[in-house]
């Protein structure tokens, strides 16, 4: 049995494509770095020195639409690559998790 096909991506240039990859790659490593939700300093240490690098190939994704001319971030479309490919749930690992999931309130 096949897995069911996703909905595609909505039509993208080449460096938007690059900005919502390195941004959802972003969010990943700092939601591995989250203090509240992680395990070991070993697996944040990595995510850390991993960011800059994804930092960086989100700014060159950035300087390059500048370049070309696209001054306008189109926010409903990004927006849509970013759920499709599951940024929602990527991003909560970023924020702080409910107090009641274990974590105390301080």
């Amino acid at each position: 049995m096949l897995p069911p096909e996703l909905p595609p991506l909505p039509a993208l240039t080449r460096a938007e494509g690059a900005v919502v990859d390195s941004y959802l790659e972003v969010v990943d490593l700092l939601g591995r770095i989250n203090p509240a939700r992680g395990s070991d300093t070993y697996g944040a240490l990595r995510a850390a020195q991993a960011l800059t690098g994804r930092a960086a190939a989100l700014l060159d994704a950035l300087t390059l639409m500048q370049q070309r001319g696209e001054r306008d971030l189109h926010a409903a479309t990004l927006a849509r690559a970013l759920r499709e490919l599951d940024g929602e749930r990527r991003a909560a690992r970023v924020t702080l998790p409910a107090t009641g999931n274990g974590a105390t309130k301080e």
